[in-house]
């Protein structure tokens, strides 16, 4: 009986949820301020197309032209989850878990040179990730574990002769997850309506996260005296007795064995990092009729990566320094389209899909991915020539099934408004800003999750997410 991964299956599940704030599971779509005011930029013309739509870049002016946002990114994640082992507290069987992403510094930068037909252009961003989760109080599946105990020790009153009820116990989970990305690649204006791109994206990951179970303890009474009062004492010893019993299998013995250093001061730990990298090749395709109606479509492979474990220290004995754990990135088909319903006013819509199924991930969770579908909405009208406005939306269905939501790692459906503008502070000089929310749907996973049989009725999973971007475009 599996009953406890414990800080290890939990963990690991971070290293697989994306915490960007835009796009995929793993990936961030949104890389510039040109995004956060607009969203739906695939048919991009602008520097932003370098991400966005590189083989468009072709319709820009010969010369240089670089692009530099910095955004701000505020995230909460919240699970309200129900199982009566909650209740041995006094209290009742429903909790809630809540942690906090943050990411106030995330850059981008892109930047092109075009001359005649061609264009040569590269980007540095956060592709993937961006930012730092913390859950002070834990998890469901922590909590659970450690509830749990109690009903170990009360099947064991024989060996033991001490029944239990009640428990407390001290957790924390705090996690950060990146995925840098560099882009390099070329365009070429085959004619005035078709252009290609063809380039690359090297991502470069890098996690960092930290856990602890301790300070276990609970209400124990020697079942020989029944006058003994209860009193709040750690269990290690009664634990380690039961664990010595010839008749517990060694999956059972390393359960217990956590539960003993979860009770004690110093607790089960866990800090690791994680590190790989991986290349994704890309193509591009434009099509422009007039400078009017704009075509853009470009396709990212497939990132295939490993990540290996750099382990400091894991009380779990199920994180190994060394081990290498599946990454990939998937794949992902955009296609967008603009047009000027005005000299001044140009509206666009875009598509996103990603192929989540074929890329895989630690557990092979990618088997219940399914894939991730993106719409995208957005206008700009200019209003004279210092002034431009802008606004957009974005909806997010993602494909993905009970057995692939966790603690860590859950995505929920979503939709997304932003809106901002842009000024011409001279002709080779703009600056953008743009803010945008992101409402998701709750999701209710029935049972609930956990740690092998030891599992909650139900967890609801919820978030929310607001992003601040701005940035400046120059051109010589």
């Amino acid at each position: 009986m599996n009953k406890i991964k414990l800080a290890s299956l939990a963990i690991i599940t971070l290293c697989s949820s994306s915490m960007a704030f835009a796009g995929g599971i793993l990936t961030n779509t949104n890389q510039s301020a040109h995004f956060a005011r607009m969203l739906a930029r695939d048919a991009s013309t602008q520097i932003d197309a370098v991400y966005t739509n590189p083989a468009g870049l072709v319709k820009l002016n010969d010369g240089f032209h670089f692009s530099f946002t910095n955004q701000s990114a505020f995230q909460t994640r919240t699970i309200t989850s129900t199982s009566p082992i909650f209740m041995m507290n006094g209290g009742s069987d429903v909790r809630e878990f809540e942690g906090t992403a943050s990411a106030p510094i995330i850059p981008s930068l892109q930047g092109a040179y075009k001359t005649g037909k061609w264009v040569l252009s590269g980007s540095f961003a956060i592709s993937g990730g961006g930012g730092k989760a913390t859950f002070d109080n834990g998890l469901p599946s922590f909590e659970a574990a450690a509830g749990a105990s109690v009903a170990l020790i009360n099947q064991a009153q024989a060996l033991t002769g001490f029944k239990a009820n009640q428990y407390q116990v001290q957790q924390s989970m705090k996690g950060s997850n990146f995925i840098f990305g560099g882009q390099l690649g070329g365009s070429y204006q085959i004619n005035d309506m078709f252009s290609v791109y063809g380039g690359f994206r090297l991502n470069i990951v890098s996690n960092k996260y930290e856990g602890h179970l301790r300070g276990l303890k609970m209400n124990l009474t020697p079942t020989s005296s029944e006058g003994y009062g209860n009193h709040m004492s750690y269990a290690n010893q009664i634990l380690e007795a039961i664990a010595a019993n010839p008749s517990v299998t060694d999956q059972d013995r390393q359960m217990i064995g956590i539960l003993v250093k979860a009770s004690s001061d110093e607790g089960a730990q866990l800090e690791s990092k994680q590190s790989g990298w991986g290349v994704a090749p890309i193509l591009g395709f434009n099509f422009n009729y007039k400078d009017r109606l704009n075509v853009g479509m470009k396709y990212e492979f497939k990132t295939a990566l490993d990540v290996e474990n750099n382990t400091k220290r894991d009380d779990t004995g199920l994180y190994s320094d060394g081990v290498n754990t599946a990454h990939d990135i998937p794949a992902l088909f955009t296609v967008g389209v603009s047009y000027k319903i005005l000299p001044q006013l140009e509206a666009s819509i875009g598509y996103h899909h990603f192929f989540d199924s074929n890329a895989k991930m630690a557990d092979d969770k990618q088997k219940y991915a399914g894939g991730t579908n993106e719409f995208l909405a957005g206008v700009e009208y200019q209003i004279n020539r210092l002034f431009l406005v802008s606004a957009g939306g974005q909806i997010t269905r993602y494909g993905v099934g009970d057995t692939f939501q966790r603690d860590l790692s859950f995505s929920c459906n979503s939709y997304s408004i932003g809106f901002g503008g842009a000024v011409n502070v001279s002709p080779n000089v703009k600056i953008n800003v743009g803010y945008f929310w992101t409402t998701y749907s709750d999701y209710t996973k029935e049972p609930g999750g956990g740690i092998g049989s030891i599992i909650t009725n139900k967890d609801v999973f919820s978030r929310t997410n607001k992003v601040f971007a701005a940035g400046v475009d120059f051109s010589f």
